[in-house]
């Protein structure tokens, strides 16, 4: 959750100097305080000075020596703490403002991602709160440097900031939905069932594979595309019995959509915990990650279509849309599935059959956080 950025005072006094004041009030000298409470006369005098805090047996002895409650003095003391902490924070931040131009804020800003603040220090406390880092050094470390396939994208060489931003977004996104632990068996029953749904035309159909794939341990978001990033998807695990499936619905039609999820999917029924991937118009240049990509993207095929169904569709040609029609049918699976595969293998021209697929776009800005917006499909 965002923190509510708030008016930070000017200045904050050392407790210190209302200790002074209540003694002026009290007709008391520190000399007799000394002798009241048993602290040393010269860490009175340095707590006045406000060279020394108050602890919490001190304030216990000066509510029993003034009369004011310790809960007071303690309070007291915490906040011009936190005050000289956040003065500090300010005086760092202000050496690592230019990292905002690092950011399409106004972008992620109009998301709802993290507010729009005039003054740039804040700015950047929003965008560290967004982060959930400490500063700047460990946005670097965690966000910047991350493991093999982010870093071989050729979105996140280009944009990594950008990309990151999305990747958070998804990350934030999938910690609202509540899921079971990850049982792979149930994973892979409910992908048969999700891909019947690519069919439908009417309905939220993205709730449905929400809540079959949160039954199973895989928290699913669609996250809007920060300019960029140029990925389509990303996959991950969260902890040992959460994984995450990102959908930005870049290319806004529904064979890449669904290609896309069971491509993620893929990745996370063959591939380790610790892998970490986003897909966007490369496969990286690392080979073991070439072959997983390779992998994934057969899996997904498999899933789909079949290969005994696609060589009955071959078999078809020359192929037209009617008979696209029927053979998506027979399948239980959207036209627009088939027609990406046909272009992809230059069965078809990538001019062909578009007609026939749907397009998919956010029906809504979404309010907070990718809260969950509606896909809209038509044709």
């Amino acid at each position: 959750m965002t923190r509510t950025h708030q008016h930070r005072p000017d200045y904050v006094f050392h407790p210190g100097e209302t200790l002074a004041e209540t003694l002026e009030e009290l007709s008391m000298t520190q000399k007799q305080l000394s002798e009241r409470t048993g602290r040393p006369l010269k860490t009175i005098n340095e707590i006045i000075k406000g060279r020394a805090a108050i602890t919490a047996d001190t304030a216990i002895q000066l509510e029993r020596a003034t009369g004011v409650p310790a809960s007071f003095w303690n309070s007291a003391q915490r906040r011009y703490e936190q005050f000289q902490a956040e003065q500090a924070e300010a005086v760092a931040l202000q050496r690592d403002r230019a990292w905002l131009r690092r950011l399409p804020l106004k972008e992620v800003a109009a998301l709802k991602w993290i507010p729009e603040c005039s003054d740039p220090v804040e700015q950047l406390r929003a965008l560290l709160d967004f982060f959930g880092v400490a500063g700047v050094g460990e946005l670097e470390r965690m966000w910047l440097k991350p493991r093999a396939a982010f870093r071989q994208s050729k979105a996140f060489q280009s944009k990594p900031f950008a990309v990151a931003a999305w990747l958070r977004a998804g990350e934030r996104a999938a910690n609202s939905v509540p899921t079971a632990p990850f049982d792979k068996t149930k994973f892979a029953q409910a992908l048969r069932e999700i891909r019947l749904l690519t069919a439908k035309t009417s309905g939220p159909v993205q709730q449905e594979v929400v809540t079959l794939c949160a039954g199973c341990g895989v928290a699913i978001v669609f996250v809007p595309e920060v300019s960029g990033t140029r990925a389509y998807g990303a996959s991950r695990w969260l902890g040992p019995e959460k994984a995450l499936i990102q959908l930005s619905l870049r290319g806004k039609t529904d064979d890449k959509l669904w290609f896309t999820f069971f491509h993620e999917a893929g990745h996370l029924l063959k591939h380790g915990r610790k892998d970490f991937f986003i897909e966007d118009d490369s496969d990286g240049t690392d080979p073991a990650t070439r072959a997983k990509e390779r992998e994934a993207d057969a899996f997904a095929s498999r899933v789909l279509i079949p290969p005994e169904e696609y060589a009955e569709l071959l078999a078809l040609r020359p192929l037209t849309a009617s008979k696209i029609i029927s053979f998506a049918r027979k399948l239980g699976i959207a036209p627009g599935i088939v027609v990406g595969r046909l272009q992809h293998e230059r069965i078809a021209t990538f001019k062909q059959f578009n007609g026939l697929k749907r397009k998919v776009q956010f029906s809504e800005q979404p309010a907070s956080s990718t809260s969950g917006p509606r896909l809209n499909t038509a044709n």
